[in-house]
């Protein structure tokens, strides 16, 4: 039994399936999830699990080389876009309009929805190397 970091058996093991280029995308729970890429449902009730937690314990697992959000979460979500600031800051983060979010979601290779229940908290990753 693992004893630290991502204790759901399902999110451990779709993590370590991940390669170099690979994209994971984190969303609210609102997000529509496209066919095709492997899903770990973590909502629980409304904001249960919260986006930050999730990007956070992500982030502590994961090597990630850049990361793409919708333009509207600066507007919409301040706090969500100050969380992703935080963490990719400048030319780690490209934005783009939200539809076309949902477009390239449709290519990650997981996606993970949280409880999120603000708009736009939603991130794709794209995996780098540790190396």
């Amino acid at each position: 039994m693992k004893k630290a970091g991502i204790l759901n058996r399902h999110l451990s093991g779709a993590l370590a399936e991940l390669g170099h280029g690979d994209g994971v995308l984190v969303c609210d729970a609102g997000m529509p999830i496209p066919d095709g890429p492997r899903v770990v449902d973590l909502a629980f009730r409304a904001g249960v699990p919260s986006f930050a937690e999730v990007v956070e314990g992500l982030l502590a697992e994961l090597v990630v080389e850049g990361a793409t959000a919708a333009a509207e979460v600066r507007e919409a979500n301040p706090g969500a876009a100050t969380l992703l600031d935080g963490h990719f800051g400048e030319g780690g983060l490209d934005f783009v309009p939200h539809e076309r979010l949902k477009e390239l979601s449709a290519g990650a290779r997981l996606v993970v929805r949280t409880g999120e229940a603000r708009p736009y908290a939603n991130v794709l990753l794209r995996c780098g190397v540790f190396f």
